[in-house]
């Protein structure tokens, strides 16, 4: 079977909700989308992983989503399909289930208990993860 030269992706950011793409299928292509060299990630029955930097973390990459109970993602990744070995377009299906998925972006505390996560809109995240910026409709509210 041929490989895709392009193939059609789920693209999860920290921050934001999840973007369809459309990618060249090559290795400095996938290495630019996710920021560094990839690794694959399988958790899930069906054909598909994620393709997430392998040294998110270690380069200190902001946590973008929890990857069921036992992991956290950092940094940009994306979700694609798996046929022969290689990587393959996701199905609308698909695109719709990791969507959902992980559709609501995540904030993450450090407590005395461990690592706290919450789901929040992308302008929720922003506020958080940069206090200093104002809130429109705070800005909105002080200039009447």
């Amino acid at each position: 079977m041929n490989k895709e030269n392009q193939i059609r992706v789920l693209l999860v950011c920290p921050g934001q909700y999840p973007a369809e793409r459309m990618v060249n299928n090559t290795l400095p292509a996938l290495q630019k989308l996710v920021g560094g060299d990839i690794e694959t990630v399988s958790p899930w029955p069906d054909r598909v992983c994620i393709v997430c930097d392998d040294e998110g973390k270690l380069k200190g990459k902001p946590f973008n989503r929890t990857l069921g109970d036992y992991d956290v993602l950092a940094g940009d990744f994306f979700i694609c399909g798996v046929r022969d070995g290689d990587f393959c377009s996701l199905t609308d299906t698909q695109i719709s289930r990791y969507e959902k998925l992980y559709h609501d972006p995540q904030i993450f505390l450090s407590t005395s208990f461990g690592l706290y996560t919450d789901t929040c809109t992308p302008q929720e995240y922003a506020r958080f993860m940069n206090p200093s910026t104002p809130d429109k409709t705070t800005m909105r509210n002080e200039e009447r």
